[in-house]
C-alpha cells in the first residue's frame, strides 16, 4: 500500500539524512541557546544542535514524491498543499533560527513578526483550499455528527485564530527532549486512521510520511537528545498538524487530540495574567505545564511517555467522534 510506502521512506530518508545532517551543524555551531530563566538542569543542553526539523521535513518531502506522485497525477493534490502550507512555516521557523544564532540568543524574530507571517499563510491557506473544493464554511461537531454553517469571512477569522494558536502551541509543546516528537506521533496516526476511513489517500500518504519521519527523529531527539527540531521543525509541524484537520474538514477536533497542546498553552497564559494581576506571584512553579511538572519531580521520560501515552488514547477517542462523518 501507498502509505506503508510513504512511511518507510520518509522514515528512512530522514534517519540518513540525520546521519548527515547533525555532524554538519555540529560543525557550523548551530547550537541551542538555552533560556536563563529555565529549570537550571537544562543547561547543560547547550549548544546541542538546533534545526533537526529539516531531516524529517526532507524525508516527508520525498516520500510524498515517490508515494504522491501518482495520486497527484491523478487529480488529488491535497497532499501538496498541506505540505506547502506546513513548509511555509518551517521556513519562517527557519529564519527565526537563524536570527537566534546570529544573535546567539534564545530569541529570533519578534512576535509581530511571526504573527504577521503565520497570520498570512494561513489565510492564503484557507483560500487555496477553498478554491480547489477541499474545504467548506461547514464546522462539523464531533461527536455530534451535525454540523454548523457559518457564513465564510467568520469561518476564515476562525480557520486563522486555530491556524495561528495550533502552529504556536506545537511550538510551545518543543521543550522537553522528545516531547513534540512523541505528542504528535500519536497525532499523525489519527490523521493516517481518519484519511484512510475517509478514502482520502493522498492524505493518508502524507500523514503516514509525517509519523514515518517524526519515528526516524526520535531516534536522534529521545533523551538525551542528540539534536532539537528547532523552531524550524516545530513550526512546520504545527502547520501538518491543523492544516490536515483543515483539509479533512474537521478542525473541532483538535482540541481533543492536541489536548497536550491546548494545556501548554493555557498554562502559559495563565502563568502571564496570574503574574501580572498579583504583582509577581506565580500560578505554576514554571510555565508552560512541563516545565511546572519537571520543577515537581518529573523527569524528560516520564513526561514523554505520559504525554505521548495521553495522546495516544485521546487520539482513539477523537477517531469514534469522526468516524460517523463520511463512513465506508
Amino acid at each position: 500500500m501507498k502509505y506503508i510506502l510513504s512511511f518507510i521512506v520518509a522514515f528512512g530518508v530522514a534517519v540518513i539524512a540525520g546521519m548527515i545532517l547533525i555532524p554538519v551543524l555540529r560543525r557550523l555551531k548551530a547550537g541551542q541557546m538555552i533560556r536563563e530563566d529555565g529549570p537550571t538542569w537544562h543547561m547543560s543542553k547547550q549548544g546541542t544542535p538546533s534545526m533537526g526539523g529539516l531531516m524529517f521535513i526532507f524525508g516527508i518531502a520525498v516520500a510524498i514524491v515517490v508515494a504522491g506522485m501518482e495520486t497527484l497525477a491523478a487529480g488529488n493534490s491535497a497532499h501538496l498543499v498541506v505540505f506547502l502550507f506546513a513548509l511555509v512555516f518551517g521556513l519562517i521557523g527557519l529564519i527565526d533560527d537563524i536570527q537566534k544564532l546570529r544573535h546567539r540568543a534564545n530569541e529570533g524574530l519578534s512576535a509581530a513578526q511571526k504573527f504577521l507571517l503565520q497570520l498570512a499563510a494561513a489565510i492564503v491557506f484557507t483560500i487555496w483550499l477553498r478554491q480547489i473544493g477541499y474545504l467548506t464554511p461547514n464546522l462539523y461537531i464531533p461527536f455530534f455528527g451535525v454540523e454548523l454553517a457559518l457564513p465564510w469571512v467568520v469561518y476564515m477569522v476562525f480557520a486563522a485564530f486555530v491556524m495561528v494558536g495550533t502552529v504556536n502551541a506545537v511550538n510551545l509543546t518543543d521543550g522537553v527532549d522528545g516531547l513534540a516528537t512523541g505528542v504528535t506521533i500519536p497525532v499523525a496516526m489519527f490523521y493516517v486512521a481518519v484519511s484512510a476511513w475517509y478514502s482520502r489517500e493522498d492524505l493518508t500518504i502524507l500523514s503516514a510520511a509525517l509519523a514515518g519521519g517524526l519515528f526516524a527523529f526520535l531516534v536522534y531527539n529521545f533523551h538525551p537528545a542528540k539534536v532539537f527540531m528547532g523552531d524550524t521543525g516545530s513550526l512546520f509541524l504545527g502547520g501538518m498538524v491543523c492544516g490536515l484537520a483543515f483539509a479533512l474538514n474537521i478542525p473541532l477536533i483538535l482540541p481533543v487530540i492536541g489536548l497536550i497542546y491546548v494545556a501548554e498553552v493555557v498554562s502559559d497564559i495563565i502563568q502571564v495574567v496570574y503574574f501580572k494581576k498579583t504583582g509577581g506571584k506565580r500560578f505554576f512553579r514554571m510555565a508552560p505545564l512541563h516545565h511546572h511538572l519537571e520543577l515537581g519531580g518529573w523527569s524528560e521520560v516520564k513526561l514523554f511517555c505520559v504525554f505521548s501515552g495521553l495522546t495516544l488514547a485521546l487520539c482513539a477517542v477523537a477517531f469514534l467522534g469522526v468516524m460517523n462523518r463520511y463512513p465506508i
